[in-house]
């Protein structure tokens, strides 16, 4: 295997992953020296696709970009496109063109996994780091073994750990079936995406608002309580420890202040209970 950029024996002057065989925005791969027409997806594959491109944005780290559908030259007898990839931003240092990804995703519906798997052993000679598959009718994912070039299938409970990435990505969020908002909010809140942190910030000021007006409140009202207690007191009438509860418990402005009001000249402490606001 060469190193990542260069072929196992060719440079990278020599062949650039974007040096091509074929014109790009066309329909076109080249797979072992035969031209192959890529036909338009269907439903399951077009839309497992659109979520994949969702994710790879999102969860792309710090110095990488995502791309779909991007074509790479992996040797001279191949120029096709993964559905998905992870690549640097940097162009690279000696052809000034991009760099080859680090990660590559097959979306596997009408293809079989044995044809997604000659891809992957082509993208891991290349020099890529690590390719998966989407098995979307199976719901399941697959990562391309360099120890028995074959797929090796990742448990539903498995996350996808790698610095290209900047949180892992959950299997069951790669393969479901179900909207990938959830796992696009996870990866935007690890990157402190600026609109997200706006808008936590936002909502922590109008917490810390209302916790000090509640606060105000809450004093305001534990005073006057107290107030009645103390007045009561003053006057000598007995009070219960579970009358004086009930008085401090009171939290209604309006039902304290008509208390308040008649404190100096109830009969008693349950007759003052009985006071409501109106």
């Amino acid at each position: 295997m060469g190193r990542p950029g260069t072929t196992s024996d060719e440079g990278d002057d020599e062949l650039p992953v974007d040096a091509r065989l074929i014109m790009p925005e066309t329909r076109y791969e080249v797979l072992d020296g035969e031209v192959v027409e890529v036909a338009p997806s269907d439903q399951p594959h077009g839309s497992r696709h659109s979520k994949l491109s969702s994710l790879l944005e999102a969860y792309v780290a710090e110095g990488y970009d995502a791309a779909c559908d991007m074509l790479t030259r992996t040797s001279e007898k191949n120029d096709f496109a993964p559905d998905g990839s992870v690549y640097p931003t940097a162009p690279h240092p000696r052809t000034g063109g991009r760099q080859l990804e680090e990660l590559a995703f097959e979306v596997v519906s009408t293809e079989t996994l044995a044809h997604a798997g000659r891809k992957a052993a082509h993208l891991i000679e290349r020099g890529v780091r690590r390719v998966f598959a989407i098995d979307v009718e199976r719901r399941r994912g697959l990562e391309w073994s360099r120890a028995t070039d074959a797929w090796e299938i990742l448990a539903p409970s498995a996350t996808i750990v790698d610095a290209a990435l900047v949180t892992p990505l959950a299997v069951a969020d790669l393969v479901g079936a179900a909207k990938t908002d959830d796992a696009v909010a996870r990866a935007l809140l690890a990157k402190k995406n600026h609109v997200i942190e706006a808008e936590l910030e936002r909502a922590r000021a109008d917490a810390r608002a209302e916790g000090k007006s509640a606060g105000r409140s809450e004093g305001k009202a534990e005073g006057k309580a107290e107030a009645i207690v103390a007045v009561l007191r003053a006057r000598g009438l007995p009070l219960e420890g579970a009358l004086v509860a009930a008085l401090l418990a009171e939290r209604d402005e309006a039902t304290l202040d008509a208390r308040l009001a008649r404190a100096a000249d109830c009969a008693s402490v349950e007759d003052l209970l009985n006071v409501r606001a109106s």
